[in-house]
């Protein structure tokens, strides 16, 4: 009889544990940024006064996910299927600037932690990090900040790429970003290091 009694409270929680989700199911795989410049191992670099601290860059809430925006209009923004990120798209292109700065520049890149106000100090808002449908393009817009010294003054500027993309699919629009996000590190790092 007790035997019946616990089958007949564990069945309805067996039935009901199918119905249940505890978050969106993983895509077979993650996509993730990685730098076309890259720092060689074993280079040893000294921090100085020519030294690049590079902060995360902040986002608004459209991209700040693990998702993909996908912007059929001016208005309207849904989010890429099956397409998720490895860490905050921030935090990555964070760190393809700073190899990116690096490797251009000559220039070592600390933490902000690490030392806070030493150089130059490098900042900014990734304003768009997505697919742009009506023009077919992957977009990724920096509105960068830039402080050359102590007290000097801020300095703001703008940077934009736009790549083609093929389909609008996980694999291609990652390519596609990828490619923008070490454009627009490019041009930063040409800014910075003027």
């Amino acid at each position: 009889m007790l035997k019946l009694a616990r089958l007949s409270v564990l069945l309805p929680a067996l039935a009901l544990g199918g119905c249940l989700s505890f978050g969106e199911k993983t895509p077979p795989s993650l996509l993730t940024l990685t730098p076309a410049a890259t720092l060689q191992p074993g280079a040893t670099q000294t921090a100085s006064a020519e030294s690049v601290t590079v902060a995360v860059p902040v986002v608004p809430q459209e991209i700040a996910t693990l998702r993909i925006p996908v912007r059929s209009s001016e208005t309207n923004v849904a989010y890429l299927k099956d397409a998720r990120w490895v860490e905050p798209v921030n935090r990555q292109f964070a760190r393809v600037l700073s190899d990116t700065v690096a490797t251009r520049t000559g220039r070592t890149i600390v933490g902000q932690r690490m030392f806070g106000e030493a150089g130059v100090s490098l900042g900014g808002e990734l304003r768009s990090f997505g697919v742009d449908v009506p023009s077919s393009s992957a977009v990724v817009t920096f509105d960068a900040t830039i402080v050359r010294r102590l007290n000097a003054p801020l300095e703001r500027r703008r940077f934009e790429a736009r790549v083609p993309v093929a389909a609008v699919e996980p694999q291609a629009v990652a390519v596609a970003l990828n490619q923008a996000a070490n454009q627009v590190a490019g041009e930063v790092a040409d800014w910075v290091g003027r």
